[in-house]
């Protein structure tokens, strides 16, 4: 796989590959345009745009011709990078596309000499949970957000423990 920085021109190949992936999630746990509004599942261009806009890099996994997977990466702070938008097409679950995108993030932290990556997801997300666990991400903290109809489970990784 090919792990390249994709530009606004692929913001419509960025918002499909999220939402795509997301999809099956939002019907997990009963996510709908009007109670998630902000749910990935659906991403729009307007939203991959807005996130380059305020300096978050987006990065397309391919395989062959055929992109498959995505993530962002953004560092408003001086010493945390967030990993945004991890997305994989559902036919290419499974197969390690997710976890050379992380890789490529933490890679990324580490040359900006971040001493942490943190990520935000739905805590009632067991699976997603403990295949953070197992990449060495620990349990940060929990936030309720009034906008949302889930408790969001914040997860870091310790860059200098690695």
């Amino acid at each position: 796989m090919i792990i390249q920085k994709a530009g606004k021109k692929e913001t419509r190949i960025l918002s499909d590959i999220i939402s795509q992936a997301n999809i099956p999630v939002a019907a997990q746990f009963g996510l709908f345009a009007d109670n998630a509004p902000s749910h990935p599942s659906f991403c729009t261009p307007e939203w991959i745009i807005a996130g380059m806009d305020r300096g978050e890099a987006y990065f397309l996994g391919q395989m062959g011709d055929q992109a498959v997977g995505c993530v962002a990466y953004e560092s408003p702070e001086p010493e945390i990078a967030y990993l945004n938008r991890l997305a994989v097409l559902p036919g290419f679950q499974n197969k390690g596309v997710g976890k050379k995108l992380v890789s490529h993030v933490i890679d990324r932290a580490r040359k900006d000499e971040k001493k942490q990556v943190s990520i935000g997801i739905i805590k009632a997300h067991k699976s997603l949970k403990n295949w953070y666990l197992s990449l060495g991400f620990e349990i940060s903290g929990t936030k309720v957000f009034d906008h949302l109809p889930f408790d969001v489970l914040f997860m870091t990784l310790d860059l200098n423990a690695r």
